[in-house]
């Protein structure tokens, strides 16, 4: 019985859509070799080409691995850092909001945000340096929707955690997060931060805070990694297909700003 249980996670992930809609994939792309004329034979191996890239861009081992080949790597900092960088102030970058969510009858932070707003707080605590947060509704949001630096001092509230000092809530996208955090930082005189976001999102947010004239001292959170165990590192997931797209998205961005 507990071997049974000890397989419970692989045998999980084999029946779960990402693996197993990949490995019906392949089963019916062989049959389908077995049966075609060689003229229709390249196309299907084109087809098999791509299945695989899928599962390997959906396993975790792969979206580690081109996090540290693609993007530049960070590390994690200590309040005794931001001393010695002469950090002024906290900005934490939004990364999302859920416009209905029942459970709180509104708005609340992605589970994304959410991380780097507690990252926040807690650095907060550590460094007694002030927080602002950074975010307004992004290009594919409507008029209608609630800010996301609104949404987070809302969920501060809930939480019964301290207040956000500054709230940034006209941006759409992260060149508009150091833009007018800047502007909104430069009105209180601090010019040096320490930014909190993704490790994997951090090098392309700093060119673009750097660029708008702060100093920046990165504190990413959210490392790429994983704790499991080797076989399930090349099991299909869809948590690491969306990995793998983070940092193809952050590659492309670097490349072309």
């Amino acid at each position: 019985m507990d071997t049974l249980l000890a397989l419970k996670p692989i045998l999980t992930t084999l029946v779960l859509p990402a693996t197993s809609g990949l490995l019906a994939s392949f089963v019916l792309l062989g049959w389908a070799w077995r049966s075609a004329s060689q003229r229709a034979r390249r196309p299907l191996a084109l087809c098999g080409l791509t299945t695989l890239l899928m599962w390997l861009l959906s396993c975790h081992a792969v979206a580690i691995w081109l996090s540290v080949q693609l993007l530049p790597q960070v590390s994690a900092v200590t309040p005794e850092d931001l001393k010695r960088q002469q950090v002024q102030a906290l900005v934490i970058l939004g990364g999302g909001v859920r416009q209905q969510a029942p459970e709180y009858g509104g708005p609340t932070l992605s589970p994304d945000a959410m991380s780097r707003l507690l990252y926040g707080v807690h650095l907060s605590h550590q460094s007694q340096l002030p927080m602002a947060y950074t975010g307004g509704v992004g290009w594919a949001g409507t008029s209608d929707q609630t800010p996301e630096a609104e949404v987070a001092a809302m969920d501060l509230k809930r939480l019964g955690l301290p207040a956000l000092n500054w709230q940034e809530n006209q941006s759409r996208d992260t060149r508009e997060n150091a833009r007018l955090t800047a502007q909104l930082l430069s009105q209180h005189g601090i010019t040096r931060i320490a930014l909190v976001t993704h490790a994997w999102h951090m090098p392309r947010s700093v060119r673009q805070f750097e660029d708008a004239g702060l100093v920046v001292t990165p504190a990413p959170m959210g490392f790429m990694g994983s704790d499991l165990p080797p076989l399930l590192l090349w099991l299909p997931s869809g948590q690491a297909l969306r990995e793998s797209g983070w940092v193809i998205k952050e590659w492309l961005g670097l490349k072309l700003t």
